[in-house]
C-alpha cells in the first residue's frame, strides 16, 4: 500500500488549501482510519486530524476550528481543507494510515501503521 499526498502550495495567511491523499495498493478503503500529521519548522512531526472508516473526525487541538478532515472511500482518498492559513501552519503535511477502522490516536507517541511523502505547504505573512 502507498499513500500519495498533493495539494500544498504557497499561499498568503488567511488563505485557503486542500489537501489529498490518495491511497493505492491492495487496500479495502472502508476498513482503514487515516489521518493528517504534519511538521513545522524546528518542531516534531505531530497530529492535525483524523478520521474512521466510517467517516467520524477527531482533531488536535483548536484545529478544527480552521481545518475540516473528509474521505471518500471510493476514491480511497483523504483530505484536509484548511482555511484561514497562518504562517506557523508552514510545514510539510503527511497523511498517515493504520490498518483498522478505529480512530487514530492523536498523540505525539502515536505511530500510525503507514505514512506517505509529504506535501509542503507555505504560508507567507
Amino acid at each position: 500500500v502507498q499513500l500519495q499526498a498533493s495539494g500544498g502550495g504557497s499561499v498568503q495567511a488567511g488563505g485557503s488549501l486542500t489537501l489529498s491523499c490518495t491511497a493505492s495498493g491492495n487496500i479495502l478503503s472502508n476498513l482503514n482510519a487515516m489521518g493528517w500529521y504534519r511538521q513545522t519548522p524546528g518542531k516534531q512531526r505531530e497530529p492535525v486530524a483524523a478520521i474512521t472508516s466510517a467517516g467520524a473526525a477527531n482533531y488536535r487541538g483548536s484545529n478544527q476550528d480552521r481545518f475540516t478532515i473528509s474521505r471518500d472511500n471510493a476514491k480511497n482518498t483523504v483530505y484536509l481543507q484548511m482555511h484561514s492559513l497562518k504562517p506557523e501552519d508552514t510545514g510539510v503535511y503527511y497523511c498517515a494510515l493504520d490498518y483498522g477502522p478505529d480512530m487514530m490516536v492523536l498523540s505525539d507517541k502515536y505511530v500510525p501503521e503507514l505514512m506517505g511523502q509529504g506535501t509542503q505547504v507555505t504560508v507567507s505573512s
